[in-house]
């Protein structure tokens, strides 16, 4: 539980940090929205190790849709931004991986399916992250 929390807090500065530094306004929103699901993770995490299960769930979310700021051109503020997506999208994939292991690592069926539903949100962190770099001419 102690890596998957500490995972969840990585998760969290890291949103936090890359929000106040990226350069396009739809990014920063895009990274503060994720920085507060991370933190629903971390307590969620806090309440299983405290002995109380909460159900997994709640809607899932629309994914977003992105204009596109950049162009094909590299600019230095396009580099620094997709600089701040391609770290955090290898983050979210470290996540996800964490959660797959540790999925398997309890019991309760309860808590296997709250941390399954949370690394579907992983998951769908990366997705909204990609298709930011997508319309941004930042992924081939």
């Amino acid at each position: 539980m102690n890596d998957l929390k500490g995972q969840e807090q990585l998760c969290i500065d890291k949103y936090t940090k890359h929000s106040a530094c990226a350069k396009d306004e739809q990014l920063k929103a895009l990274f503060s929205q994720i920085a507060a699901d991370e933190q629903k993770h971390l307590d969620t995490l806090t309440q299983i190790e405290n002995g109380s299960v909460p159900a997994p769930g709640g809607q899932s979310k629309q994914q977003p849709t992105f204009t596109a700021n950049y162009s094909i051109s590299n600019t230095p503020e396009k580099q620094s931004d997709c600089y701040l997506c391609t770290d955090l999208l290898a983050t979210e994939k470290g996540a996800s991986h964490m959660y797959d292991t540790c999925v398997f690592e309890f019991a309760d069926s309860t808590v296997r399916d709250t941390l399954n539903h949370i690394q579907k949100e992983e998951q769908s962190h990366g997705k909204m992250i990609y298709d930011y770099m997508k319309a941004n001419s930042m992924y081939a």
